[in-house]
């Protein structure tokens, strides 16, 4: 009996036992269904509540207990969840974005929530909700109203109370925003402002393109704003990036015609500083700011291309200004994700992945990278490889991320954990197992094979992992990895993510997983407890101090002047933590004595780091009452500073900051040498083939003005210095031609008669090479052709392909080192990508022979797959070209007697062309495409095509491009397809045209004979131009009778040796120089004298006898001309906008000029001269940067721009007939430097010449012209054609939203103008009509006072400064943008007026007039098939039998209407080529 007892007693002793071994073993699991994979899964810090979202429901839920159970968010709408936002400082708010407009707000951590409106739909670009980070009920709000994918309207709105009331629109063309105090840790040094400043990314004042961006800061929600000024004194603009980062706001801008980005960096939003990375620079899309310190920012840098992508790691001084380069070759994404993290709680230890085989790489993107780990201890000064027992370990990162937070480390101190393998390098994750340190990454040890999901908890007293892939169980580990247990989960599941509360403080983790595939695939959470395992709390004796960082010795080490100690559990203790108040382990620190590592260069007077150490670079600033009275030295900067916020002790130590004596000579500024300065270059070689400029965009760093040219002799030059000292470049190999590409200056290609062709990605100072597919071409056609904007993305016409007899295109989506074949027996290919063209990213038009016959007619052909599928679009095309939303083909008709017109605005579908009724001409033989704006194509058709008697008349269309009317007659026109017609640069509204003023005489032979006209008011009115009221002995022109007799004539683009040598330059406002005569009629050029105006062409003065060329410098502050055609050893130059000149004598030799040229810009004060010296090719570089009067910077101050010192005044233009500034409807005025300020201007954004709209004016008929189908009377009113209908206009209901309409009027508004009231020609309050279906709506909103909406829709009409809109929305930087409309008043001379669309003077490259235009000319009947473009753009071709290609204002100035083509005139006239390509 007692024995059975025992046996009882025993078999219940037992039973405990095991119970008891179970319960300690298991934790406690819950798990809960979801119909669709939980997202943005988040913790309430500190707390056990979570907040999680099911995407296809729109539900969020929220657990109270770990995700042990789920409840629908209270008060929150049904399936109205679209985001949920956590404050990042303030963990008791969240932000619900709502589907509906409506949305919710807690303050209790999610347990009741508060309903608010907005009428606007929340953004989906970002996140909608910016939190400030000390005031949670300060919030900004984003939204956007999208019509289809791309069209949003964004706007922002704000709160101060948490949105208990509406919130209040922050600003209009608000982009992005944030707060200053967007981090705990930035700070303006004002509490006021720490509350209410906002920083915004705007629209520019005249432009809502990006590249005018600016940036703002207000701290009264814009009521007042101020636009930065930055520590160069540039207030720049295009701005593209806003982001708060610790305790640095940064803003990177960038500028057109590069792909360099500015970075700015403020530590008090006061102050602005550019961040400077040696010689590397930044790109859009190509760098990637890490996490940060306290002290320090992190960017990475990519350098190669995107395709395997790596980058350099830079590490910044306090301020993040001053960069320092930590590791080369760091491994990238493609999205711009880094392998680089921060060891969490621990100053001074980071991990980052690099790329060991990375020349190979860089070699051929199809070479796989070799991925190393690297690990500092030291903040990223020395680095070495992780170890496992003497092996190196490398690590899975950024880029390979499979779970959510932290890759390798928690609060939990010194613990880490990675995915990867031992070896030479880092093997596929599939290959990986499961490390642990418990040292920091001092060492490392195999904890699991194959790749977990981890976790860590309890300060690291517990780790949880579970395998990637199918599973059904988890394990765990109470000491730091060394063993583990296993969880049953009675499930086999797919685990996606793995985590616990982000300070590692709590014993519950949630998983989300999968289970099933396909159909069948079910989500769940399951939350697992720990604190169920029957493990006691740990005492005094399981805890240790540990040292953060230790040297090989095991001491302590210093970072920002102190060591780091934390008390932490033993990994041996069987305890857990048990702190229950969320308390992370903080460190404990212990100052150092200083070293030179705590000392930073002191940037603020001056010094920068160089080879290791703080040298002057800089100005020093000047102490006060010191370096007077003819001291020579004082006590000042030794050139170092101690770190901000670093803590070392000074005694025993380094005093690296501690003032030295300093010669007072440094405070002085460099005299400028009062003189300008020659260098003289000869070259071999009989001609300058081709030179171009490679200019700086506005945010490239930098002085340097590139160059670039060819010699006959097929030898390439490079200069970084404007000419003042010369290289050759590619000197193994000929050089047959030089594309600079199209769009981004900084990028020059070199072609080569082989297939090897060289380029350069930083204005030619490192040069690469690519393997083309086939050798160029030799047909003289075009080689390269460039994408708007992927700079990578080539087409390439080459040679005929082995065994073919046409010539072929590839394509190249890698920067070349990779080809795909397009087509065979092309003429020419071009990509036809526009940003508001649907699907237009791949878009290619290529010119194709019919079969692949080069004898039969030519197809143009499409795709938008590189020609996997194409499209015939037209058959039997002369020529096609494209120009803002238009594309027009010229083709011939079915008689092929004539040709005509098609357009399309898609790319996809083409209509004809349709042209008045008034004009006919019987066989339409050539058409030059000169302008499109919104809604209009400008064509000038040849109406007399007979050698030395061509002229033509210009149409412009409707808004499809279909439709034409007549706008201006008698142009006269030359033989290459050029016509006299030209748009004053940087000035709206003022054009030049020559007209044949003896039609009748030269139908039967006779010489034209020309006379000059011009417009003030885009076309409205065409004049004379008065002669200049003294000659250039100071006494009147010989000259008798009226204007019709006695007036200025110019000679244009039909005359000029380079077409793109204009009259005026956009950064010289108001200025314009010409060659011509005063008399009836235009004189011989070899005749002419040199003239200038300066009042937009107002008035005119004689500026030099005889033929002269020009440029305009510093802005037109400098403006040099040389003799054009006679031998000379000296220029002339005026610093006064042509009062006065002075002559420098330049040569000893006298030197034949063919060009003088400077940046595209005008804005260097350096110039090249062009030519030879006894026969030999030279360069003459003219410095004009030493001048005393050009030494100091000049001052605008915008908000007072008519203050006495202030070294500009406000202009504005105006017609010579109005008593008024009132052009286009409104008075514009722009910044004019003072002619008698010494002073220069500087580059293009250090002033911005349009200042402001200062008012629009009521409308007059001087604003409207003629509509289609209308015809222009005598007495100036319109009149319906006879036999013709009106234009129905009904029309304009089938446009989404329009609900009325006005009948047709016979005027319509010229686009630009932005008048009000007053004469609205085109709008008739008795005329407003509904559109079918909305008669009721009409009558419930019209009264006698309605207003209609028809113009507002048809033809967009921007309001107050929205002329600036009208011309960037439909001006794309490329030429021949030069629109001819109906006018007002009566011509003198033969028949009907026109009004000539322009440009805006904000527009950095403008337009060239017919330097851009693209001549489409069939010689009928006898020259069939033969075709020529009249122009090239900044990458043309010239043949060997022209002139080289230069620069004058337009060289090089900006992207092209049209895709680059060859000038093809030798070969169409018959002339022999020098040189075969």
């Amino acid at each position: 009996m007692k024995s059975q007892r025992q046996a009882v007693l025993l078999l219940v002793l037992l039973l405990t036992l095991t119970l008891g071994v179970y319960a300690k073993d298991k934790p406690k699991i819950e798990k809960t269904r979801f119909d669709d994979q939980p997202q943005n899964l988040f913790y309430f810090e500190d707390s056990d509540v979570v907040l999680v979202t099911d995407p296809s429901q729109r539900t969020a839920y929220r657990s109270e207990d770990a995700g042990v159970t789920w409840n629908k968010l209270d008060g929150v709408g049904e399936e109205q969840v679209l985001e949920v936002l956590k404050h990042p400082y303030d963990n008791k708010v969240a932000v619900v974005i709502g589907t509906d407009k409506k949305h919710w707000t807690t303050r209790d951590q999610g347990k009741s929530w508060k309903k608010w409106k907005c009428d606007k739909q929340p953004t989906l670009m970002r996140p909608a909700i910016s939190f400030h980070a000390t005031d949670p009920d300060r919030m900004l709000f984003f939204t956007a109203e999208c019509h289809g994918l791309t069209d949003c309207e964004e706007s922002v709105w704000y709160t101060t109370d948490g949105f208990s009331s509406d919130p209040e629109l922050l600003r209009k063309g608000a982009v992005s925003c944030l707060w200053a105090k967007s981090t705990d840790l930035f700070t303006t040094g004002n509490d006021k402002l720490d509350d209410n400043r906002v920083l915004c990314i705007v629209e520019g004042s005249f432009s809502p393109f990006s590249a005018n961006y600016r940036l703002l800061t207000s701290d009264n929600f814009f009521k007042d704003e101020e636009q930065p000024t930055m520590n160069d004194g540039n207030t720049p603009t295009g701005f593209m990036r806003l982001a708060a980062v610790k305790g640095y706001i940064v803003a990177a801008a960038k500028s057109e015609g590069t792909t360099e980005l500015a970075m700015y960096v403020t530590t008090d939003g006061e102050k602005w500083h550019r961040a400077e990375f040696g010689e590397h620079k930044l790109e859009e899309d190509a760098y990637t700011l890490l996490e940060s310190t306290n002290y320090s920012m992190q960017v990475d840098v990519l350098v190669t291309k995107p395709v395997e992508p790596m980058g350099v790691l830079w590490s910044s001084n306090s301020n993040g200004t001053f960069f320092t380069k930590n590791v080369e070759h760091t491994n990238r994404s493609p999205r711009g994700f880094v392998d680089f993290e921060k060891v969490q709680n621990i100053q001074g230890i980071v991990v980052a992945n690099t790329v060991r085989n990375w020349e190979d790489v860089e070699r051929s993107f199809l070479t796989s990278k070799e991925v190393v780990t690297k690990i500092s201890f030291d903040d990223g000064r020395t680095w070495q490889s992780p170890q496992v027992d003497d092996e190196d370990l490398h690590l899975h990162s950024v880029t390979d991320q499979r779970n959510v937070g932290r890759i390798f480390s928690t609060p939990a101190p010194g613990i880490i954990m990675g995915i990867g393998n031992t070896g030479k390098y880092l093997l596929p994750r599939d290959e990986g197992d499961l490390y642990v340190s418990d040292d920091a990454g001092l060492t490392w040890y195999k904890t699991r094979n194959k790749p977990h999901l981890y976790e860590i908890a309890d300060q690291g007293a517990i780790i949880v992992a579970i395998r990637e892939g199918e599973t059904d169980e988890l394990i765990y580990s109470l000491n730091h990895g060394r063993d583990w247990e296993e969880v049953d989960i009675d499930d086999d599941i797919w685990p996606i993510s793995l985590t616990t509360v982000p300070d590692s403080t709590s014993r519950k983790f949630i998983l989300t997983a999968a289970k099933g595939t396909g159909n069948d695939k079910k989500f769940f959470i399951y939350s697992f407890d720990f604190n169920k395992l029957d493990v006691p709390k740990c005492k005094d004796k399981d805890f240790e101090d540990w040292w953060a960082r230790v040297d090989k010795d095991g001491e302590p080490t210093c970072i920002m002047g102190h060591t780091q100690k934390f008390r932490r559990r033993k990994r041996d203790a069987e305890c857990f933590v048990h702190d229950d108040k969320f308390n992370e382990a903080k460190p404990k620190t212990s100052d150092c004595k200083c070293t030179d590592d705590d000392f930073e260069c002191d940037y603020e007077n001056g010094f920068t780091l160089h080879d290791g150490e703080c040298k002057l670079t800089g100005q020093t600033k000047k102490p006060e009452d010191l370096c007077e009275d003819g001291q020579k030295t004082y006590k000042g900067s030794s050139g170092y500073r101690l770190i901000p916020g670093n803590t070392c002790v000074r005694e025993n130590g380094k005093s690296k900051d501690e003032p030295v004596e300093r010669k007072c000579k440094e405070l002085e500024r460099p005299a400028p040498s009062g003189k300008i300065t020659a260098e003289i270059t000869k070259f071999k070689g009989d001609k300058f083939m081709e030179y171009y400029y490679l200019e700086r965009g506005e945010s490239s760093r930098g002085e340097h003005e590139a160059v670039i040219m060819r010699t006959d002799r097929r030898e390439a030059y490079l200069t970084h210095d404007h000419g003042k000292k010369w290289a050759p470049i590619v000197e193994k190999d000929e050089v047959v031609a030089i594309y600079p590409h199209q769009y981004i200056h900084d990028y020059v290609y070199i072609i080569t008669p082989s297939s090897t062709v060289y380029y350069s990605k930083d204005f030619g100072k490192d040069i690469h090479a690519f393997e083309a597919p086939t050798k160029p071409n030799q047909e003289r056609l075009q080689i390269l052709v460039f994408h708007p904007t992927e700079p990578d993305w080539l087409l390439w016409t080459g040679d005929r392909e082995s065994g073919g007899s046409q010539t072929t295109a590839h394509v190249s989506t890698h920067g070349g080192d990779k080809w795909d074949p397009l087509l065979r027996s092309v003429r020419k290919c071009q990509f036809v990508y526009r940003e508001d063209r649907p699907g237009s990213e791949k878009l290619v038009y290529c010119e194709q022979y019919d079969n692949e016959d080069p004898n039969a007619p030519i197809l143009l052909q499409s795709s938008d797959d590189w020609f996997d599928h194409k499209k015939t679009l037209k058959r039997d095309v002369i020529n096609f070209a494209t120009m803002a939303e238009y594309i027009v083909v010229a083709v011939r008709d079915s008689e092929q007697q004539s040709l005509q017109v098609d357009t399309s605005i898609d790319g996809q579908v083409f209509a004809d062309a349709k042209f008045p009724a008034d004009f006919k001409v019987p066989h339409q033989q050539a058409y030059t495409v000169l302008d499109s704006s919104t809604h209009a194509v400008f064509l000038h058709v040849t109406v007399n095509n007979r050698e030395d008697q061509e002229y033509g008349s210009i149409l412009k269309s409707n808004s499809n491009g279909t439709s034409y009317v007549h706008a201006v007659n008698y142009v006269n026109r030359n033989k290459l397809g050029y016509v006299d017609f030209e748009k004053m640069q940087g000035l709206e509204g003022v054009a030049v045209i020559n007209r044949v003023a003896n039609v009748d005489k030269v139908e039967g032979g006779a010489q034209k004979k020309l006379k000059t006209y011009i417009t003030h008011n885009d076309g409205a009115d065409w004049g004379l131009i008065p002669r200049p009221e003294k000659g250039f002995d100071g006494k009147k022109f010989d000259c008798n009778g009226d204007i019709k007799s006695c007036s200025l004539h110019l000679h244009g683009y039909t005359e000029r040796r380079d077409p793109r040598d204009t009259f005026s330059s956009p950064s010289a406002v108001g200025l314009m120089m010409a060659t011509g005569n005063v008399g009836d009629s235009l004189g011989y050029k070899k005749d002419a004298d040199t003239f200038i105006t300066k009042d937009g062409g107002l008035t005119w003065q004689a500026a030099a006898p005889g033929n002269w060329m020009w440029e305009y410098g510093d802005q037109g502050s400098v403006i040099v001309i040389v003799k054009e055609d006679m031998p000379t050893d000296s220029i002339l130059y005026s610093l006064d906008e042509g009062d006065n000149w002075t002559r420098f004598a330049f040569t000893e030799k006298e030197m034949l000029v063919e060009d003088i040229t400077t940046v595209p810009s005008d804005t260097s004060l350096n110039f090249l001269l062009w030519g030879k010296i006894d026969g030999d090719l030279h360069t003459v570089n003219l410095d004009f940067s030493g001048l005393e009067e050009r030494s100091r910077k000049c001052f605008l101050d915008e908000q007072q721009p008519l203050s006495k010192k202030s070294d500009y005044g406000l202009w504005s233009p105006r017609h010579p007939s109005s008593d008024s500034n009132c052009l286009f409807g409104h008075e514009a005025q722009y910044h004019r430097k003072k002619p008698d300020r010494e002073c220069r201007n500087g580059g293009r954004q250090e002033v911005q010449h349009l200042h402001n709209i200062k008012q629009n004016c009521t409308c007059t008929r001087a604003d409207f012209e003629c509509d289609y189908n209308y015809i222009r009377k005598a007495d100036g009113h319109c009149e319906l054609f006879k036999g013709l209908s009106p234009p129905d206009p009904k029309d304009v209901c089938k446009k989404k939203g329009v609900k009325e309409y006005y009948d047709v009027t016979g005027y319509r508004k010229i686009p630009i103008s932005t008048c009000q009231r007053g004469k609205e020609l085109d709008k008739l309050e008795s005329t407003i009509k509904p559109c079918p279906g909305y008669e009721e709506d009409f009558q419930k909103r019209h009264g006698p006072s309605g207003i209609g909406l028809f113009f507002a829709i048809v033809l967009p009409i921007a309001a107050a400064a929205g002329v600036g809109y009208w011309v960037w929305k439909n001006w794309d930087g490329k030429f021949g943008r030069i629109r001819l409309g109906d006018g007002m008043g009566p011509i003198s001379g033969p028949s009907a007026s026109g009004a000539f669309d322009r440009e805006a003077p904000w527009i950095k490259y403008p337009v060239m007039a017919l330097s851009g235009v693209v001549a489409v000319l069939a010689a009928l009947p006898m020259v069939v098939g033969t075709v020529y473009s009249a122009i090239a753009s900044r990458v043309g071709r010239r043949s060997g039998g022209g002139g080289a290609y230069t620069s004058r204002s337009s060289f090089a100035r900006g992207r092209h209407d049209y895709a680059a083509v060859p000038d093809d005139e030798g070969e169409l006239l018959g002339e022999d080529s020098e040189e075969e390509i």
